[in-house]
């Protein structure tokens, strides 16, 4: 059987690396609110912009992180729902989390002429956030290595330094970074993961609780 994770980063990879070299494209499928808010048939924009990247950094960065969280999230869902309605809500879970998070964007930025936006990183946090709940603590090896940070960290430590900067940095706005979108994506897959998986939150405290430093 053909694995959806990979199957969605060679098209995630396949599709940016084109539209680098295929300006129409490139057009076509970004986020751009101003032109949204001014022309019908344009909402596909919220999709396809995830599938988007600036440069290879933006690209390989967000698909090692997909790569890395989602295996767990998909076969917690596929082994509660089973394989085929799991595979469907872990689609909600990444492409939703896509579509969810560029939506303040969209509002925030709708009479903002020049203002573009592209990535996957809303569906990623979604997915890395959902993965957060569901296996908060680590017990093999002290905790994980995540980028770029050099030193093993339990996820919901990590997951409270993600929110916390992204939140500060959206509010900044100092770079061209659509911080928002990794706010919001997580959240969205937070609130996901809590309606599918009953009993995650409680869970999710009692091994922050019993976790010793």
């Amino acid at each position: 059987m053909l694995n959806p994770i990979l199957i969605l980063i060679g098209l995630t990879v396949a599709i940016s690396a084109y539209a680098w070299s295929n300006a129409d494209l490139m057009r076509a499928w970004i986020m751009q609110p101003y032109l949204m808010a001014r022309s019908s048939g344009q909402w596909y924009r919220l999709l396809t912009s995830g599938f988007l990247h600036a440069d290879w950094a933006h690209l390989l960065f967000n698909m090692f992180a997909f790569y890395s969280f989602s295996p767990v999230v998909l076969a917690t869902l596929a082994q509660r729902y089973g394989t085929g309605a799991g595979l469907g809500l872990f689609l909600l879970l990444y492409l939703g989390g896509i579509v969810v998070s560029d939506v303040p964007t969209y509002f925030q930025h709708r009479d903002d002429r020049d203002y573009r936006s592209r990535g996957a990183s809303g569906g990623v946090a979604s997915v890395l956030f959902a993965s957060i709940l569901l296996f908060p603590v680590n017990t093999h090896g002290g905790g994980i290595i995540i980028f770029p940070i050099p030193v093993p960290i339990q996820p919901f430590l990590f997951g409270l330094l993600y929110l916390a900067y992204s939140y500060y940095m959206g509010r900044r706005r100092a770079d061209n970074v659509n911080h928002d979108a990794h706010f919001y994506g997580a959240l969205f897959g937070v609130l996901v993961i809590i309606a599918l998986v009953p009993g995650v939150l409680p869970n999710f405290f009692q091994q922050v609780v019993a976790y010793r430093f």
